[in-house]
């Protein structure tokens, strides 16, 4: 028997394949089904959140285009006509696909062939009909927007009907840093939200947490409300994401983490809502 599917089991190698992963997402709200470029565990970014062990900085390998159709397909058909809900124990109200979520073991847009890419998993979900009844997400640092096969790649993905789930954790220099280990400066990346927002829908993600009993702070809130402003004025995001630890990080810092609690994110959602942002919380 598999062990059971649950939103604190994020493992890629649940389904025993290289780039297709199953998970149960608080966020998606069911079954998403991830697409991992960054087999080698390698990021631009280290977020001292992230559940990757032994992440590394770099890129994503070289993406076997041919395996990744074989997988996917192999995939989809055991989750719509197999057996995969009940070997992984899924329960009836979760047994729909909520998305296809190129995600995985660092930052995605990395991979050489990207648009090829989202092209392959776009159409091989059109085909098998799971597209365009479940969502195409991107879930991306956004850190390489400006790159043109990036932006080839958010072209195609807008095609589909694909949205953008954009990270912005922080909105100071020394937030960036710490919370993100990222030389990105805030300026660079409201650019690329925007950017971002012409190309395909774009939502932003963020992340908070209690880092050495610091909370959300005073500081951080205010200019992370300052760019929303700004981000509400000159692009076309109109949703944001926040959401809080839901399973240990892999990072050193890990012990000086802790979630912050439901009642401290509907205060801040609130407050993000008062921006004219429409708001989800998943605690």
């Amino acid at each position: 028997m598999a062990p059971s599917l649950t939103t604190t089991n994020h493992d890629r190698d649940v389904a025993g394949l290289k780039y297709v992963y199953p998970v149960l997402s608080r966020r998606a709200g069911g079954l998403s089904i991830g697409i991992n470029f960054n087999t080698n565990n390698a990021c631009n970014w280290r977020c001292i959140y992230c559940q990757v062990p032994d992440l590394t900085k770099g890129a994503a390998p070289d993406l076997d285009l041919q395996l990744l159709e074989e997988e996917l397909k192999f995939f989809l058909n055991d989750v719509q006509q197999g057996s995969f809900y009940k070997r992984f124990q899924v329960e009836a109200d979760n047994q729909v696909i909520k998305d296809i979520a190129i995600s995985g073991n660092g930052e995605p847009t990395s991979v050489k062939n990207f648009a090829q890419a989202v092209a392959l998993i776009g159409s091989i979900a059109t085909k098998l009909e799971v597209l365009p009844k479940s969502r195409f997400v991107l879930i991306t640092n956004g850190s390489l927007i400006h790159q043109q096969k990036v932006r080839e790649g958010l072209k195609v993905l807008n095609t589909f009907g694909g949205e953008v789930w954009y990270k912005f954790d922080s909105a100071t220099k020394e937030g960036r840093a710490l919370f993100n280990e990222s030389a990105q400066s805030v300026s660079n990346s409201l650019e690329n939200i925007r950017i971002s927002s012409e190309l395909c829908a774009t939502k932003l993600q963020t992340c908070l947490f209690n880092y050495k009993g610091h909370g959300f702070s005073e500081k951080e809130k205010l200019a992370y409300l300052d760019a929303l402003k700004i981000i509400k004025t000159t692009t076309g995001v109109n949703e944001v994401m926040i959401y809080t630890l839901a399973r240990p990080s892999m990072q050193p810092e890990a012990r000086q983490l802790l979630a912050l609690p439901s009642d401290a994110l509907n205060i801040i959602a609130d407050e993000i809502r008062q921006l004219g942002f429409k708001v989800s919380v998943a605690s």
